[in-house]
């Protein structure tokens, strides 16, 4: 004997039901809590200190890694901002080549970077100031 599947017991026929409020506790939020749970507990039977040091434990963790994720925030937006000018810098010294206005290759040593409203500009040792966008190879000097 097979049995049926009644459709009206599947997920989707069921109503959607209303959400309110943010489903995530900050640290505002969990300080409240334990605030509030401080205020209103029997004097006659307060919470035990097992209780009340891991709830504080919990606080202090959130605390940190709240702090720590500002940190880490703060780092990417520095290295995102200093990125161009530090990632370069490891061509200084090197052998680059380029392509000219007469589509031919032409090379010489990198010996300085410099950041310009266009980007990456690369001197060589020759005088000249080539864009990093231009460079088809890096080696090493002969």
């Amino acid at each position: 004997m097979m049995t049926s599947i009644d459709t009206s017991l599947l997920l989707s026929n069921k109503p959607n039901t209303a959400r309110t409020g943010n489903s995530n506790l900050g640290k505002d939020e969990f300080l409240k809590i334990l605030m509030t749970q401080l205020q209103n507990q029997d004097p006659m039977n307060p919470m035990e200190d097992k209780e009340f040091i891991a709830q504080m434990a919990q606080f202090s963790t959130l605390e940190q890694t709240t702090n720590m994720a500002s940190m880490l925030g703060k780092l990417i937006n520095t290295q995102t901002q200093n990125d161009s000018i530090l990632k370069y810098s490891e061509m200084i010294g090197k052998k680059v080549e380029w392509k000219n206005d007469d589509a031919e290759n032409e090379s010489d040593i990198v010996k300085s970077i410099k950041q310009s409203e266009g980007g990456i500009l690369l001197e060589l040792e020759n005088g000249e100031e080539i864009s990093s966008d231009s460079v088809i190879k890096v080696s090493k000097p002969d």
